[in-house]
């Protein structure tokens, strides 16, 4: 028998995951959901079937009747809230999987907490933009004891994600520490992608002809960000594919663990700066590909590159 499941927050990468578990997970129960804004619940339980999800309202009752308790949360005030939650119930010999991107001193600080209520623990970040989560191409890192990831193992490849990245017997929050790191790459990849667009328009070779160089060199994600920030969707999109208050909590993860590691990131200061630019101008509204609005601004440019 499949063991019971839950799915606590449904952020953009959480719906996708979740009809992915449903659809390729071989799940033989309705996939339990909580989250706090109970209208997304209700949609997602719509689109993959009402017989397939059941729709809580609390996060004890997930938890309840549940072995493996999937977490994806927007920070770690937010993780922290509901592993507390969590644990004020009987939690022997389940399985928490955290799929947030927190600090890694977080992780590790659930970890010791989770396990020390008889539970098992699993860290397990993902890499990816919200269309590879409903896809199933997501990335997943999975860090913990080898027994528990294990278990979490039917879900990942070939349900959730392309391709994992294991360190099993390791740290949980070395899962998180290269989640960290590697959002890195992607704030830093969007800082250069700015700059050169707005480089190339200032001095007339035009952003067409960069964009076919980034297209030729750099197919995948540069080419991707490139076309988002031509195109207008950087300042257009309604909701934020990566919203700005997230990247702006990795950014500073990261700054603290150069500043505690005495690491010198004077391109990624420069980056989390234009992040909160980027807050100012647009608001709720800011994407990571808005800091091209905030590069745009500053070399004398309107934020917006159409009218």
């Amino acid at each position: 028998m499949a063991p019971q499941l839950a799915w606590i927050g449904l952020g953009n990468m959480g719906r996708g995951m979740c009809k992915n578990l449903v659809e390729k997970g071989n799940l033989d129960k309705p996939l339990i959901i909580y989250n706090r804004t109970k209208n997304r619940a209700d949609d997602l339980a719509a689109k993959i079937g009402t017989d397939k999800a059941k729709i809580v309202d609390n996060v004890a009752d997930a938890v309840k009747n549940s072995d493996i308790i999937f977490i994806c949360l927007g920070d770690d005030d937010a993780v922290n809230t509901t592993v507390s939650t969590i644990l004020s119930q009987d939690v022997t010999n389940k399985l928490i999987v955290d799929c947030s991107t927190v600090h890694p001193d977080t992780t590790n600080a659930l970890e010791s907490q989770i396990t020390s209520k008889g539970a098992e623990f699993v860290g397990m970040p993902v890499f990816g933009a919200p269309a590879m989560a409903d896809s199933g191409n997501l990335i997943c890192v999975i860090a913990g004891k080898k027994s528990s990831a294990e278990k979490v193992k039917p879900y990942t490849k070939g349900v959730m994600s392309r391709a994992d990245i294991d360190f099993f017997d390791q740290p949980a929050g070395n899962a998180t520490l290269l989640k960290v790191i590697g959002n890195t790459f992607i704030l830093n990849m969007v800082e250069v992608l700015s700059e050169g667009h707005v480089l190339a328009e200032k001095t007339g070779l035009g952003t067409a002809n960069l964009h076919s160089w980034i297209e030729t060199m750099f197919p995948g994600p540069y080419a991707a960000y490139s076309s988002r920030m031509l195109v207008g969707d950087y300042y257009q999109r309604e909701e934020p594919l990566f919203h700005v208050d997230l990247a702006r909590k990795d950014a500073r993860h990261a700054l603290n663990l150069a500043e505690k590691n005495g690491v010198y990131t004077p391109g990624l200061k420069v980056a989390e700066g234009n992040l909160g630019k980027v807050k100012e101008h647009l608001g709720d509204k800011g994407d990571i590909p808005s800091i091209y609005g905030a590069v745009r601004k500053e070399s004398g440019l309107r934020f917006e590159n159409k009218d």
